[in-house]
């Protein structure tokens, strides 16, 4: 059966902090410091064509930033950041200690709408809704306006340039989907990270593990959620590049001791991207591509 989910106003989808070592640099660029590949991406597409300051990422592309073990160097980035920005929402996971540990000033940035299981866990996977990633995108732009003043006019024509490729993406989306019969559109995957998607997109979208990947799943789950893919007769469940890949696996091998049949979506260039974004290179290394090759992926495997 669906989930119920409701939308909540929240904490915010991003907190941030300036001066984290109280300490002025005497030369070279200031130092913007992200926890993850979003929130760099946005970073560097706001700073286009400008050199206000170097950026620097502690959560490495293709990497789960759930289970992410920090490192010493990971706090000395954070000690000696003239900005930073991280997410919060248990998303950092393992890191939350030392992101709060490293800072000295914190600002809650409460006007955003995050998605909250029956439970009241917040589900920190925003970026499949195109409309909170534009609000979490002003709230960046909005901080680097504010610490680095002199490039504010072009952060915001940045922001809006960038606002309109985001129109076309939702469009974009909207068309592959149609391609889907009504009937096929449940999406299979490791843990619960497409939700928001779903919510947007008319898909409905089942995980065995939750929201978290750092989470064990019980053999009735599986067994569940194997009845779902044969009472569905749904063609493909998708591996994440993030995940594990057995639980998948284990589905298919018992929907084919069933008799029925199931294709375990699997590869490097076709496994979905969730929690990351894509090695730079690599074709889902930017919000928009990645959206786009997720977008794809699904529609060719389930139409």
């Amino acid at each position: 059966m669906k989930k119920v989910f409701a939308l909540f106003l929240a904490t915010s989808v991003l907190l941030l902090t300036s001066g984290c070592s109280g300490q002025s640099k005497e030369e070279g660029n200031p130092d913007v410091v992200v926890t993850t590949t979003f929130i760099y991406d946005m970073v560097q597409v706001l700073s286009e064509d400008v050199d206000a300051f170097d950026t620097s990422l502690i959560i490495p592309a293709g990497e789960d930033p759930h289970i992410y073990q920090p490192k010493a160097s990971d706090l000395s980035l954070i000690l000696d950041a003239d900005t930073l920005l991280y997410q919060g929402l248990n998303f950092e996971g393992r890191m939350a200690d030392v992101l709060e540990s490293g800072t000295s000033i914190t600002r809650n940035f409460k006007d955003a709408t995050v998605l909250e299981e029956d439970e009241g866990e917040a589900d920190p996977h925003f970026w499949f809704d195109i409309t909170l990633y534009k609000k979490a995108m002003n709230t960046v732009c909005e901080k680097l306006s504010e610490d680095y003043p002199e490039y504010k006019d072009t952060f915001a024509r940045n922001k809006e340039s960038y606002f309109e490729s985001l129109d076309e993406l939702n469009d974009y989306v909207e068309k592959r989907i149609e391609e889907i019969p009504k009937s096929s559109r449940l999406v299979i995957t490791p843990h619960d990270a497409f939700n928001y998607l779903a919510a947007n997109y008319d898909l409905e979208v089942h995980a065995p593990q939750g929201i978290s990947t750092d989470a064990e799943v019980s053999n009735n789950t599986i067994e569940a959620t194997a009845d779902l893919i044969m009472e569905n007769n749904i063609k493909a469940v998708f591996v994440e590049t993030t995940t594990n890949p057995d639980r998948m696996q284990r589905l298919e091998e018992i929907i084919h001791s069933r008799g029925g049949a199931v294709e375990v979506v699997v590869t490097n260039e076709e496994a979905l991207l969730s929690d990351s974004l894509a090695e730079p290179g690599r074709e889902g290394d930017t919000y928009i591509s990645m959206f786009k090759h997720n977008i794809d992926t699904i529609t060719d495997h389930l139409k």
